[in-house]
């Protein structure tokens, strides 16, 4: 434990943030899985309509820096190709 009055606020303060930053991931994962579980049930509307919630989700947190800017994109990517796979496929 911190022995000096900043250094322990700062580790309270690192905690706080460390709750916040797995809160937003998890609700990035979600809007994720929402959008894969509409794309394997075979509804298309349903999945784009998930997608357009789960893009400034994922945005958001790139743009926070709690995941590269690749990997968003390349969430957004693969999201968007099963979508239209799926269109294509109806």
């Amino acid at each position: 434990m911190a022995n000096i009055k900043s250094a322990a606020k700062r580790a309270k303060q690192a905690e706080v943030r460390r709750q916040h930053n797995i809160a937003l991931k998890s609700r990035m994962r979600t809007a994720i899985k929402k959008v894969i579980k509409a794309v394997e049930a075979g509804n298309a509307d349903d999945a784009a309509a998930h997608y357009k919630l789960a893009v400034p989700e994922i945005d958001h947190i790139a743009g926070k820096g709690l995941i590269q800017a690749n990997k968003a994109a390349r969430h957004k990517s693969r999201l968007n190709k099963a979508i239209k796979e799926l269109r294509a496929g109806a």
